[in-house]
């Protein structure tokens, strides 16, 4: 998988832009506000997923423009490809080898990425929802059926907590509450399979790269945390009959508190060094070094399962990183295609021309060096 060219119109900052990448390590380095993590987030967005800034679309369209667009040539399955996103009344709207797609999200698994930016540093320090969030991106690229399922959950997640609102005013719709837990329950029991079956292929991943930074002084385990579902359990079927199981258990407190308590929208990805909480116990250092692994444990299993080596971009990270972590990375990455954005060029890169291509942006295009 590589990305042959970039371009966009009305996009952020830029009326017009496009760039042309090597397959290797591709450097694009400028002072701040020039555009950088701009043009790494168009090309994300390619990946089918939304922006990893947190940001709507809305706010990725130039300020005075009515829309904005991204086209991306890339080659993946054996064949060159094109991609189209467009940007308009605050909607993306996406177009694969010009055809028309019903949603950006049919994008996953055709455009194969993984990121790691500065907000990807508070993965192990914030609650939960990072976390979820991280295994259930990851898990979209693999098999994207699954962000259906995943969007259909909040959904009726969302229609089951008004109707718990609505209950105590109008008994008479306590009965349509089995309905609507039976929906949560199986989708929700196949959002669960799926979180383990990810994490535990991921877990073995994460602690062989996390062995290699800490050079083999600390252990690093990953498991699926959860009140609701069993954390060793592939079966939907079986997770399904658990869900079930506690919704109506926790039907009362559920009326009293008028929004559902358990489910796979309280669950957690647990992250231990030695057998203690990464994040309660672990120190800086050993934070930015589990962050690290997940992200190399993530793009090795997107590699092993699909069979195609993704893209991965870094957002201003490496001054992030010390030199050891710097040198591990860049190592594990030699055969990749990498979009790292710095303020200047890095030291310590392969000089080879075919392998390495530094881009400085300024308030025109990007100009090559080299």
């Amino acid at each position: 998988m590589r990305i042959d060219r970039i371009e966009f119109q009305n996009y952020r900052n830029r009326e017009r832009f496009s760039l042309e990448p090597c397959a290797g390590v591709n450097v694009i380095c400028g002072e701040n506000a020039v555009g950088k993590t701009n043009l790494l987030e168009s090309m994300w967005l390619c990946t089918g997923e939304k922006s990893f800034r947190g940001s709507t679309d809305a706010e990725m369209v130039r300020f005075g423009s009515a829309d904005a667009s991204i086209r991306c040539a890339f080659f993946s399955g054996g064949r060159s490809q094109q991609c189209e996103l467009l940007i308009r009344e605050g909607k993306r709207e996406a177009v694969l080898n010009k055809v028309p797609l019903k949603s950006p999200s049919e994008l996953n698994g055709k455009v194969l990425g993984v990121i790691f930016s500065p907000q990807h540093m508070a993965l192990v320090q914030n609650g939960p929802e990072e976390r979820r969030r991280f295994v259930d991106s990851a898990i979209r690229q693999i098999k994207p059926g699954y962000a259906r399922t995943l969007q259909n959950y909040k959904r009726a997640l969302a229609q089951r907590n008004s109707l718990l609102k609505d209950i105590p005013f109008h008994t008479e719709l306590r009965d349509t509450l089995e309905v609507w837990d039976e929906h949560i329950a199986t989708l929700g029991g196949h959002l669960a399979a799926g979180r383990v079956r990810y994490i535990r292929r991921l877990s073995p991943l994460v602690g062989e790269s996390y062995d290699g930074i800490s050079s083999g002084k600390e252990q690093l385990t990953c498991a699926y945390s959860s009140n609701t579902f069993a954390p060793d359990c592939e079966d939907p079927g079986e997770q399904t009959r658990l869900f079930r199981e506690k919704l109506e258990e926790g039907r009362k407190q559920d009326l009293e508190a008028g929004h559902t308590g358990q489910g796979p929208h309280r669950d957690d990805l647990e992250l231990q060094i030695n057998g203690i909480s990464a994040r309660t116990f672990g120190s800086q250092g050993q934070k930015r070094s589990v962050i690290l692994a997940l992200k190399l444990g993530e793009a090795s299993l997107l590699r092993k399962t699909v069979g195609e080596t993704p893209v991965m971009f870094l957002d201003d990270v490496m001054s992030e990183l010390d030199e050891h972590r710097q040198r591990y990375l860049l190592h594990h990455l030699d055969d990749w295609q990498v979009f790292i954005t710095a303020c200047a060029p890095l030291e310590g890169l392969e000089e080879s021309p075919e392998r390495l291509r530094i881009f400085r942006l300024e308030a025109g295009e990007a100009e090559a060096e080299g």
